[in-house]
C-alpha cells in the first residue's frame, strides 16, 4: 500500500485540478447564490482581468492532466503550488465553508512535494542554497 499511496495521491489530485479547471473554464457549475460579498468581490476583480481567470484554469487544466498521466509531475507540483496556496488562503479568509477541501488539496500537494518519492526528490533541491 505504501508504494500505492502516491500513485492514489496524485492521481486525486490531478482529478481535482483537471475537473475544477475544466468546470470553471466553461462555466458548468453555477456559482451558489449566497456567496460572501468579500469573495464576490475578489471573484468580480479576477474576471474583469478578462485574461487571468481563463490563465488559472488552462494552468489547473494542463497541471492536472501532467498529475494524471505521470507526465513532468515535479513540474506540476511547482506551477501549482501556489495556485493551492491561493485556493486554501481564498478559503480562510473569504468563504470557510470552503475550508476542508482546500486543507485536503494543500496537504496532497504537500504530500507529493516533499513526502512522495520520486516527486520530493526532484523538488527539495530547489529549496536548497547553492
Amino acid at each position: 500500500m505504501k508504494t500505492k499511496l502516491p500513485l492514489i495521491a496524485r492521481i486525486l489530485l490531478g482529478l481535482v485540478m483537471f475537473l475544477s479547471g475544466v468546470a470553471g473554464l466553461f462555466n458548468l457549475i453555477p456559482p451558489p447564490p449566497d456567496l460572501p460579498a468579500d469573495l464576490v468581490t475578489f471573484m468580480t476583480g479576477l474576471m474583469a482581468s478578462k485574461y487571468f481567470f481563463p490563465f488559472l484554469k488552462l494552468t489547473e487544466i494542463v497541471c492536472g492532466l501532467m498529475l494524471l498521466t505521470g507526465f513532468f509531475v515535479p513540474l506540476a507540483l511547482v506551477v501549482l503550488a501556489p495556485v493551492v496556496l491561493n485556493i486554501f488562503l481564498v478559503h480562510a479568509f473569504l468563504q470557510p465553508s470552503g475550508l476542508p477541501l482546500a486543507v485536503i488539496i494543500g496537504l496532497l500537494t504537500v504530500y507529493l512535494s516533499f513526502f512522495a518519492e520520486p516527486y520530493a526528490s526532484k523538488i527539495k533541491p530547489l529549496f536548497h542554497k547553492k
